[in-house]
């Protein structure tokens, strides 16, 4: 073949190569971990982590010596808590288009953590709120500490869980579950996500590490061709509920961001109060 057709084939790089700012990034022994690492926001999403976490993945991808994905948060409070609401604040409040973007880069990533062709596992080391419930469920397995809970607040902030909780809890936990999550915003404790499906299992905080590191060893002594067909099938409910949804919740959230209802939760959590709600209940909504 004429040197003009040759590929540059991608290839996986030392994960001290990067230079990340908002998340952890480690190999070795056949595995890779990627650490969300905004703990002074509880692991917000932010756009700069979003592209971070889209180059780890495909690096995970590419790398044959990886087997296995660890995904986890930095600290004990918090995996992750969803977007960062001061950034949504300051530049896409008000600006669908900015928004537009910014929901982009959250499918790309996501698109990128389920198609990453190996088994990934999601270590839940506090909280799991909203999104970051999302970035949990993209994960094939989730181990969890005994003392976190699991929410979806967005009916009670002023936003829809479109990009993910609406199309894969009610495959995972079924669908009188998936509406009791996502209507009454309600804390789902460990032990209730472990009863329900959501999680594959709960140690005690203590434990969390070494239940992670045998559950990798398994996945680990696999076939990883086989693997990947296995996980690749897997998601055929996955894929179909969020292909046939994600450009829609797309166009409609980034719409949406105009909404009373969103300047009223977005608000009440920068001046750190309750939601009025009152103004809503009686069909008002922006006439109050």
């Amino acid at each position: 073949m004429p040197d003009a057709m040759m590929m540059d084939f991608p290839k996986p790089r030392p994960a001290g190569e990067f230079t990340f700012t908002t998340i952890g990034y480690e190999k070795g022994e056949r595995r890779a971990t990627i650490t969300l690492n905004r703990p002074e926001v509880l692991n917000a999403v932010n756009f700069t982590m979003l592209r971070e976490l889209r180059d780890a993945i495909e690096d995970v991808s590419w790398d044959d010596d990886v087997r296995v994905l660890v995904v986890t948060g930095a600290g004990d409070r918090a995996f992750c808590t969803g977007a960062d609401l001061k950034e949504q604040n300051d530049h896409c409040l008000n600006d669908p288009d900015a928004y537009w973007k910014w929901m982009g880069a959250f499918i790309e990533m996501h698109e990128k953590l389920r198609t990453i062709g190996k088994p990934t596992v999601a270590r839940l080391n506090g909280i799991v709120v909203g999104g970051g419930n999302e970035i949990h469920m993209s994960c094939d397995l989730a181990v969890a500490a005994d003392d976190i809970h699991i929410r979806q607040v967005g009916a009670a902030r002023g936003s829809v869980a479109a990009a993910g909780a609406t199309q894969w809890l009610p495959l995972i936990v079924g669908d009188r579950r998936a509406r009791e999550i996502l209507m009454l915003c309600e804390p789902i404790p460990a032990a209730k996500a472990l009863e329900w499906g959501l999680v594959n299992q709960v140690v005690p905080r203590t434990q969390l590490d070494s239940a992670v590191d045998v559950l990798c060893a398994k996945l680990i002594d696999k076939l990883p061709e086989c693997m990947r067909y296995t996980k690749q099938q897997l998601n055929y409910w996955r894929e179909t509920s969020w292909h046939q949804t994600i450009g829609h919740a797309r166009e409609w959230l980034s719409i949406h961001n105009l909404a009373p209802e969103v300047h009223e939760g977005i608000q009440a959590f920068v001046e750190k109060r309750p939601i009025d709600h009152s103004r809503y209940r009686r069909g008002g909504g922006s006439d109050g």
